[in-house]
């Protein structure tokens, strides 16, 4: 792999086949991936030129209500990223109260996530038109944390030891009984 070892992570690839080669070796699978490149900005962001890569994950025997998208971004500040597990939730009127549900998620993310990462936590509601019964709203919580910039500078190995580490967090959550009480199929989880 090029642009790997004492100068980490330099560009976009290398770290998006680090990512993907971590993954995979988990028992991750790529579903989709998906790369930009975008150079007219207006603006505060004028005269900037960025590329980023989306990755979506999926678990060959686990429920389609899991999965995980992986964000990087590469800027003339450097690389930046994330990992997101996504999960499916139970419809909102079956949520007893938002912001104990929201409280719920946020401390099982605390608690499962190592803290040295900075760890996003995000809950969705989303209805199909405007006229559909809120009751009825999607949920879905997107628990992210942030890819440490020293593993980007450091390179693959200390991706690989990062990406296994969330995805050990990420298992841990979704044994969770906050969690497992909101999923949409409670019976599939992680691993099926």
């Amino acid at each position: 792999m090029s642009n790997t070892g004492e100068e980490g992570l330099l560009t976009l690839e290398p770290l998006m086949d680090a990512i993907r080669e971590a993954l995979e070796q988990t028992g991750w699978e790529l579903s989709g991936l998906q790369k930009t490149t975008s150079h007219q900005f207006e603006g505060r962001w004028e005269g900037e030129s960025t590329r980023s890569a989306y990755l979506f994950f999926h678990l060959p025997d686990g429920s389609e209500e899991v999965s995980m998208d992986v964000y990087l971004d590469e800027t003339s500040r450097g690389l930046t990223g994330n990992l997101a597990l996504v999960v499916g939730l139970v419809p909102l009127g079956e949520v007893e109260s938002v912001q104990s549900a929201l409280t719920a998620l946020s401390a099982v993310s605390a608690t499962r996530i190592t803290p040295e990462y900075r760890r996003p936590l995000t809950l969705r509601f989303r209805v199909s038109d405007v006229t559909q019964d809120c009751a009825l709203a999607e949920t879905e919580v997107r628990f992210k944390v942030r890819i440490p910039r020293r593993a980007i500078r450091t390179g693959a190995e200390a991706i690989t030891d990062f990406v296994t580490d969330v995805v050990d967090s990420f298992a841990h959550i979704l044994e969770s009984g906050d969690v497992r009480r909101l999923l949409v199929d409670a019976g599939d989880g992680l691993h099926g």
